[in-house]
């Protein structure tokens, strides 16, 4: 008896491509009620007619700047789709599709302080070289034949980009905390549950290899961004909190590099506006060729010291 309750846990439990549907259905809902909530919310603190909510919609995404406090209700906005798209899915699925607690997402806890410095500044120390990835990406051309494609990716890309030098164009400290919130602490943690947490970790067992399951993983992280012209730097960075992750067996580690990537962007251009520093992070154009071989050279020391300190007997393991 004892036997056919346990076989039929098991044929109850969905296998690994299976459960990888689960998520995305998951997802896709997640998208909806998020997207559903964040429209009755905008309507109870902006309209009370569904009409001017939808032209209230339409603003936001083509030109906000036109939207009285557009700047808060597209912090609403981003802010209730992203936590409904990613981090809630993402904590559903591995509480009843995996039935684990969510911290057995580490398979190794408390790295020592050396790990967490190291993977502060590696993200800072991989930002020349992954402005020579930028600077390719953004000059990218594609054949005569798919110039409408082009047309439209160009197009995709100058509406995101609107969007964008709006939410950071803002010179109160109350607003960089508000944006360090939803466009840092949020997709760090809800970005880094699902493409890291769920989908690296699925893939790793599905595949067995680690490199394939971290590269695909940061291909779909970048591509589900929409941005086609920033599309190698971000799977870069996707990769580069993969194999965070993957060497560190800590899923806490690679949330504090993406906080300090999407972090570092917002400070640096909030003195922008100030006036503090003239330097555009946002600038499309490569480092010096200097900075970014010296760049390559620490990161990959960097990440080298890392992998071999993940190897470590003295962390603990948790099995």
């Amino acid at each position: 008896m004892q036997n056919s309750n346990q076989d039929l846990v098991v044929s109850r439990t969905p296998t690994a491509w299976g459960s990888l549907l689960v998520l995305t259905g998951f997802i896709l809902i997640g998208m909806a009620v998020g997207n559903i909530l964040a429209v009755a919310i905008l309507a109870l603190l902006f309209s009370s007619h569904q009409e001017s909510v939808t032209v209230l919609l339409n603003h936001l995404i083509t030109n906000p700047a036109q939207v009285p406090n557009g700047w808060n209700a597209l912090m609403i906005l981003q802010g209730t789709v992203h936590f409904f798209s990613y981090l809630l899915p993402s904590l559903l699925f591995w509480l009843y599709i995996e039935r684990k607690p969510i911290s057995h997402v580490n398979s190794r806890k408390n790295p020592p302080a050396v790990i967490w410095a190291l993977a502060f500044m590696l993200v800072l120390v991989f930002i020349p070289f992954n402005s020579l990835i930028i600077e390719w990406n953004a000059s990218m051309k594609l054949p005569d034949a798919l110039s409408g494609l082009e047309l439209w990716m160009r197009q995709k890309e100058d509406q995101l980009s609107v969007m964008t030098a709006f939410i950071t164009n803002y010179k109160s400290f109350g607003q960089l905390m508000i944006a360090l919130f939803v466009v840092t602490l949020l997709p760090a943690l809800g970005e880094e549950a699902l493409f890291r947490g769920v989908l690296q970790t699925k893939l790793l067992r599905i595949t067995g290899n680690a490199h394939l399951a971290i590269w695909v993983s940061a291909a779909i992280f970048s591509a589900i961004h929409f941005q086609f012209y920033g599309f190698l730097p971000r799977m870069m960075l996707g990769a580069l909190f993969g194999y965070l992750f993957y060497f560190t067996g800590n899923f806490w580690v690679a949330v504090l590099a993406h906080f300090v990537n999407n972090g570092f962007v917002l400070i640096m251009m909030y003195l922008r506006n100030l006036g503090i520093i003239e330097v555009d992070i946002e600038e499309t154009k490569a480092m010096p060729v200097l900075l970014i071989v010296i760049s390559i050279v620490m990161s990959l020391a960097i990440m080298r010291f890392i992998r071999q300190a993940g190897g470590s007997e003295q962390w603990p393991v948790r099995h």
